[in-house]
């Protein structure tokens, strides 16, 4: 008796210890994508409280300990432009994507930032070291070297949660903003691309169709309608726009979705599939911030590049000026909204070509890639990273008539967080997104004597931009046969010699917002005033 009772307690301390024992899944229940894109930083963003691939790790291995099937897809932008990827060509993202891979199989589409320089050098060696696998359909590698070149998979497809999974991927044409390089021959017919991916990956019997782009929004909203010829095409993931966008799935188009810049905001995808194997998702938005812990493996390497960083520029912590008031370079806001950021920089810009300084001046918020707030010492580094490439100057006269015209590609498209998005100085404007294309500007207004006037249609005015957007960057058309300067004046040092001489005089700088004299002013209803 007394030995069945003890069998019996035996037995029973076993179930409860084997019952207490977290049990590693014997196998997956459930498909999952995560999805990010326009990544630029191996860290987090917005002083560390957002953002961040250690906490996309987290959440990935949380997934997988529930028993689930992850893949990571990444909308591209990603090796450029930043400001490691002056010194690494990107090479610090790859390592970053390596150890993502490592946990999760990634595929990734290719950004138009991946090609910014001219030459396919940084290229070769980034695809040669990536773990994870390069998609795309409308555009090829043409490097040169054979191994980098077949490495780019077409209509690629894998099996996952034993199901037949397909991915077509698409590129930006640099006729729609995209760079034009030789080693990346790319066609502008999306949706032609797309359907002839769509019918081969559905021949070769895809249960799943997905895709993975880095175009803007409204070409993702067409392609998507080709879910009404194959139905098994779910979603698109895409990149390019930097705030997170989002279509509804429906019987006769595809789901769309793209999340924030620099993984602030991610998408969380499952995938289910019926007896009939038809599949559903379920979408949901997951904000990347301090509720998640970072992943203490994937810290080593962050630190690894952090360590390196310093090794070449010991000063870049050192205070160059202070900042009056927090400065607010978001790119939720310099992409949107008037940024106190954005006004020091482009006030700078309208002297640089001496005196008297030009009368405006304005440049596209992408330019500005730090995405964050700079709070009291202003740093080496807040300096660098705003600026992630180049960017020199150029000076010319335009009539007001000319310049108005130019300033509407600003406000072209629909949707938030555009890198064409105007910073200004020198002038105010007011904007009506309602109205057709090429007739948004409702007031463009400048100076005059204490006061404001609208633009004189005649008038010559002086004007300084970025080299980039006088040759047509960012969809700008500045007006042919107009003798323009050479670029100068680098815009990185033009902003640090005018921070430096402020500290040099005891002075910080920027200021809030006026909510009274605003410089932007996007209409919320076409009955609202402007001023």
């Amino acid at each position: 008796m007394i030995r069945r009772t003890l069998l019996v307690a035996v037995c029973t301390l076993f179930v409860v210890a084997c019952s207490a024992t977290p049990q590693e899944p014997t196998q997956a229940y459930g498909l999952t994508f995560i999805h990010l894109n326009d990544t630029y930083r191996v860290g987090a963003v917005e002083d560390g409280s957002a953002g961040g691939f250690g906490r996309v790790v987290t959440l990935i291995r949380d997934l997988q300990a529930e028993g689930r099937d992850v893949r990571i897809l990444h909308g591209g932008d990603f090796l450029y432009p930043s400001l490691e990827s002056q010194l690494w060509s990107g090479m610090q993202i790859v390592d970053a994507f390596n150890f993502m891979d490592a946990v999760a199989p990634m595929h990734v589409v290719a950004g138009n930032h991946e090609f910014d320089p001219r030459t396919p050098d940084h290229l070769v060696d980034a695809v040669k070291a990536s773990d994870f696998d390069w998609l795309g359909d409308n555009y090829r590698f043409a490097t040169g070297v054979e191994e980098v070149d077949r490495a780019l998979h077409e209509q690629f497809m894998f099996e996952a949660d034993g199901r037949k999974v397909g991915i077509f991927a698409l590129l930006l044409h640099a006729n729609d903003g995209g760079n034009d390089r030789d080693y990346v021959p790319t066609e502008p017919d999306y949706l032609a691309h797309a359907r002839r991916a769509i019918a081969s990956l559905d021949a070769k019997g895809a249960e799943l169709i997905i895709g993975l782009t880095h175009v803007h929004l409204w070409t993702d909203l067409e392609i998507a309608e080709l879910r009404a010829e194959y139905p098994q095409f779910m979603f698109i993931v895409g990149g390019h726009e930097h705030e997170p966008e989002y279509s509804e799935l429906r019987e006769d188009r595809a789901a769309v979705m793209k999340g924030a810049s620099n993984a602030r905001r991610i998408w969380r995808i499952d995938v289910t599939f019926d007896a009939e194997a038809m599949p559903s998702i379920d979408a949901q938005m997951i904000d990347i911030d301090t509720t998640i812990v970072a992943d203490a493996d994937y810290a080593v390497l962050e630190d690894k590049w952090r360590n390196r960083l310093l090794e070449r520029f010991p000063f870049l912590t050192a205070t160059v000026g202070e900042a009056a008031v927090p400065l607010d370079s978001r790119e939720v806001t310099v992409r949107n909204q008037e940024s106190n950021w954005g006004n020091f920089i482009v006030d700078q810009m309208r002297g640089a070509f001496g005196k008297p300084p030009a009368d405006l001046a304005f440049i596209n918020g992408g330019t500005l890639r730090i995405d964050d707030y700079i709070i009291g010492d202003i740093t080496f580094e807040d300096i660098g990273r705003t600026f992630g490439f180049s960017s020199y100057l150029r000076h010319m006269m335009m009539t007001g008539e000319e310049f108005r015209s130019v300033l509407e590609a600003g406000y072209r498209g629909a949707g938030p967080s555009k890198g064409y998005f105007p910073q200004v100085s020198g002038f105010r404007v007011c904007v009506d997104r309602s109205r057709p294309e090429g007739e948004r500007i409702v007031s463009l207004q400048v100076p005059d004597d204490g006061s404001w006037q609208e633009i004189a249609a005649e008038h010559e005015y002086g004007v300084v931009v970025p080299d980039f957007l006088y040759r047509g960057g960012d969809g700008y058309v500045f007006p042919q046969g107009r003798e323009a300067s050479r670029p100068g004046s680098e815009l990185v040092y033009l902003v640090l010699d005018a921070v430096i001489n402020a500290q040099a005089e005891g002075q910080a700088i920027g200021a809030p917002v006026d909510p009274d004299n605003p410089r932007i002013v996007i209409l919320d209803s076409p009955d609202r005033p402007c001023w």
